[in-house]
């Protein structure tokens, strides 16, 4: 994807936002990946070290960050950290590794070889759904920002449509997870494609209706192939503020007001929103959340994320608070972890979301299980642990996918 970025920059003084000028798109060539650790109590010196970084690849409270540092600004940020390690000298070089985007195919495995264009993912669809039409739908619910329609699949089995308890997966909520939106669709495109001939794929399908949609955040998606690979957020402006972007997996209306999980400033990473809920991408998930709990229910959610290898639960707003089915909760997510390990030695680390990866608010699997009474739901973050991060190269895309396939029908059978 070298050829994809262009070499001029513009970098503004707020938390490290880079802003490309107008036609250009942001080159990251000789930027350097540092995880640096930060001394306790030390509140002033992370806001430093954001305002200098590009990007901070894993906003929140946890014993270290990862971000992303130009070569001017590298030593600043190494000699503000308490500790620091270089995870990748050269971020350019590792969206290099990521390849291409690859041109559209009619949906088949080779699908999952390479990453593609959003209007390619809307056709991969379209295709996919055409080639299955009396146990599939396309659907939508709501818009984004910018009046892009959030689009998933509707899959089901024996019963017929609409009859048997919800299964609601959810991709690329963060722009630059492109991971996530593969992963996805890989369900979808298995859920299809091996019903007829593999029992236990039939009888899962049989088992629930599926509600699939592989890019909750179109427009920061768009943007992050466009214009800045490493683009978190939505579009959304800010009234009197230059920042654009909400987080949507902060702006959950549930336990939205609760400080220290999300910020209130437009400019970071973790943007909450003015008010719970004010994201027009939340309002269609949201919708479609309360019309499933409403009338079939919902038996598992997955909002599938990267990077970092874990499987989480409920809650992210209180590190003291445990779900009231935790054991059933880890009792799956256990076995989904040992199922993903199974296929070729990848480790996942399994807990609540507070106590083990750190404090989230406005988030969707709190409202998911608060609101929306699912007996299930997790957060996904899919591979890797840091060294290429959100930039998985091509070649990791169908070992993750196929990996991660396991965990999910491992949480199928137990569901």
């Amino acid at each position: 994807m070298r050829s994809l970025f262009l070499s001029t920059l513009i970098f503004s003084t707020a938390l490290g936002v880079v802003v490309p000028r107008a036609g250009k798109k942001i080159d990251y060539n000789g930027f350097k990946l540092l995880r640096v650790s930060l001394s306790e109590g030390a509140e002033d010196v992370e806001a430093q070290i954001e305002e200098l970084a590009a990007h901070v690849l894993n906003p929140g409270k946890t014993a270290h960050l990862d971000v992303v540092v130009s070569p001017s600004d590298a030593d600043a940020v190494t000699a503000l950290a308490a500790t620091s390690t270089v995870l990748n000298e050269d971020v350019g070089a590792a969206l290099a590794e990521e390849g291409e985007l690859a041109a559209y195919e009619v949906p088949s495995e080779t699908w999952f070889t390479a990453y593609h264009s959003y209007a390619d993912h809307l056709s991969f669809l379209s295709d996919l759904q055409a080639g299955f039409p009396g146990q599939s739908e396309l659907f939508t619910t709501g818009s984004s920002v910018q009046g892009r329609t959030l689009t998933g699949i509707h899959i089901w089995g024996s019963g017929g449509k609409g009859s048997k308890p919800a299964v609601l997966l959810h991709g690329t909520v963060h722009a630059r997870e492109w991971i996530s939106t593969m992963t996805t669709e890989y369900f979808a495109w298995q859920l299809l494609t091996k019903y007829a001939s593999d029992a236990t794929v039939k009888s899962l399908v049989d088992k629930f209706d599926y509600y699939i949609i592989p890019v909750v955040n179109p427009d920061g998606f768009v943007y992050s192939q466009t214009t800045d690979r490493l683009w978190r957020k939505n579009r959304q402006t800010v009234s009197g503020n230059s920042c654009v972007g909400r987080d949507i997996n902060r702006n959950w209306p549930f336990k939205w007001e609760v400080p220290g999980g999300a910020s209130t400033n437009p400019c970071s990473e973790t943007y909450k929103g003015q008010a719970a809920g004010d994201s027009p991408e939340n309002t269609g998930l949201r919708t479609q959340v309360d019309a499933l709990k409403a009338s079939t229910g919902i038996r598992l959610y997955l909002d599938v994320h990267s990077y970092g290898q874990y499987i989480l639960w409920p809650y992210g707003y209180d590190c003291n608070l445990v779900v009231h089915n935790d054991a059933e909760h880890r009792s799956l997510a256990t076995r989904a972890a040992s199922a993903i390990q199974a296929v070729s030695g990848t480790a996942y680390t399994i807990g609540p979301a507070c106590a083990t990866l750190y404090a989230t608010t406005g988030d969707s699997t709190d409202y998911t299980d608060g609101v929306g009474n699912a007996t299930y739901s997790y957060t996904y973050e899919l591979r890797d642990t840091g060294r290429y991060g959100f930039t998985l190269p091509a070649n990791q895309i169908q070992p993750t996918v196929r990996e991660t396939w396991e965990g999910f029908i491992s949480m199928l059978k137990d569901a």
